[in-house]
């Protein structure tokens, strides 16, 4: 397994060419978006993956921030479809909004939460008809240690002990192996998230373990590491010359992996839009998320809801 860092489980099972014991992959395509459905089912997948036990479910589609109306409502019905599964029936949800506002790479999270539809406070206001409708929603942006000085997972820890709720869902902006990932891959894991870890930044993981209650991670990769396209412009270049194959393959190996561990080794690159594909990409997971939590609701409801 190369030795990057990535938070996609399906970009560390294609490592391993889909033949490890103990995972089940199956996957199928519709209307131009392609879902991965992967299963970790033991401990020792779970420790050659680097992913714990779990299931993660990934949604490709190659214009994920400027697809057509068609293929967005498509993508909104399965990413509410693969976070209702995964959550209690019954219960009020903790919605978390990972990352730095302030780096527009690092927003997603906080941007998706501006876009959710929280209704905790309006239990004692709604109709009666509407109260059977609405799930208790409570979301929350806590920021980052460099600025609030407080680990993410003790801050949720103490509102989880207070509010007392059925299961979090945590929203994040991931890292990837392939630049094509970026702003094309959503997934979305039962397993709860470690924030930065796919940047080598390793945080108090938001998991059931650290917070008591189930919890959801939902992420698109943002940022990809520059060593990796360095590396694999490379490796492409060696493949057409023959060099990787033969009495040079171990020089070439060597070479490849001086580029992957050196000036470049720690730098993370995002593209020049990232400002307009975050919005995008938020937009588009805060209306799958809000019809994952409040199905009852068409849609017509849920935008006066969250406009008026």
């Amino acid at each position: 397994m190369r030795g990057f860092r990535t938070d996609l489980a399906m970009e560390r099972v294609g490592q391993e060419n889909g033949r490890l014991d103990g995972v089940d992959v199956s996957t199928h395509e519709m209307g131009g978006v392609k879902r991965t459905r992967i299963v970790i089912e033991t401990a020792r997948a779970a420790r050659l993956l680097g992913r714990p036990r779990g299931e993660y479910i990934t949604l490709e589609c190659g214009q994920l921030a400027h697809c057509g109306p068609d293929t967005r409502q498509l993508l909104i019905r399965l990413i509410a479809q693969a976070v209702r599964v995964m959550l209690p029936r019954e219960g009020e949800i903790l919605l978390v909004g990972l990352g730095n506002r302030n780096v527009t790479a690092d927003a997603l999270g906080t941007r998706v939460v501006e876009r959710a539809l929280v209704t905790r406070h309006l239990k004692e206001t709604l109709a009666g008809e509407m109260q059977g409708k609405l799930r208790g929603v409570c979301a929350v942006a806590p920021g980052v240690l460099g600025l609030t000085g407080i680990e993410t997972a003790e801050m949720c820890r103490g509102l989880v002990e207070r509010i007392r709720p059925a299961a979090v869902i945590a929203v994040d902006a991931l890292a990837a192996f392939e630049s094509q990932r970026i702003c094309t891959t959503i997934q979305i894991a039962d397993t709860g998230i470690e924030p930065g870890s796919g940047v080598g930044n390793h945080r108090l993981g938001l998991t059931e373990d650290t917070l008591g209650v189930k919890v959801i991670a939902v992420g698109v990769p943002m940022v990809v590491y520059a060593s990796t396209i360095a590396r694999d412009a490379m490796a492409r270049l060696m493949e057409e010359y023959g060099v990787l194959d033969g009495p040079s393959s171990p020089a070439a190996d060597r070479l490849l992996s001086q580029v992957a561990e050196g000036v470049l080794g720690n730098m993370v690159v995002t593209p020049r839009e990232i400002d307009e594909l975050v919005l995008s990409v938020a937009d588009l997971l805060g209306e799958g998320l809000n019809l994952a939590l409040h199905p009852s609701l068409d849609a017509e409801i849920l935008h006066t809801f969250l406009h008026s």
